[in-house]
């Protein structure tokens, strides 16, 4: 068996205004990556790939000193500009409903989430076909859901979606 390491992308710098994928890290977070980084969480040997993402791409930098390979269809859910939450158990609503309803968009402007978990499966079944060791992914926490979900025959875990950190990682063992 070998293992896939989801990791979801340190803390954000939000932006009110910019959608979320233009956001890079809040300095603010780099201790919690740092710490994911010494937490022996991580495998010491593995091919490393990244959403383009700079909130993702800077958390792999971090935690890597090796090459890391960066998957357009690793990226989050799409989403266009949005209305800012200053509610967050509004904001937990809302992604509730992206898994409750995948073929719609949650907002107007967002990808359904079925054509994210559709992009995102197919590019890491493409990685574990092409590598046999282990595998750190670095990406996002609804991509990583859904991704979970699909790898493991389940529904999505919208609990432990929620507990995620940021950052954080998720271990799939894979045949």
């Amino acid at each position: 068996m070998r293992r896939l390491h989801l990791v979801r992308h340190g803390l954000p710098a939000f932006v009110e205004g910019r959608p979320p994928h233009a956001w890079g890290l809040d300095p603010a977070g780099f201790d919690a990556i740092d710490a994911l980084g010494s937490s022996g969480r991580l495998p010491e040997h593995a091919v490393w790939f990244s959403s383009p993402e700079a909130k993702a791409l800077g958390t792999a930098r971090r935690l890597t000193a090796g090459e890391i390979t960066v998957v357009d269809d690793l990226r989050e859910q799409e989403r266009g500009p949005t209305a800012w939450f200053d509610d967050l158990d509004e904001w937990r609503g809302v992604l509730r409903r992206v898994f409750t309803q995948p073929d719609v968009p949650a907002m107007p402007g967002w990808e359904p989430l079925s054509r994210t978990s559709d992009r995102v499966v197919a590019a890491v079944r493409r990685v574990l076909t092409d590598h046999t060791g282990d595998v750190v992914l670095v990406g996002h926490g609804t991509a990583w859901t859904a991704l979970k979900a699909a790898l493991t025959g389940s529904a999505p875990d919208l609990d432990a979606w929620e507990r995620l950190q940021m950052p954080d990682v998720w271990v799939i063992e894979t045949p």
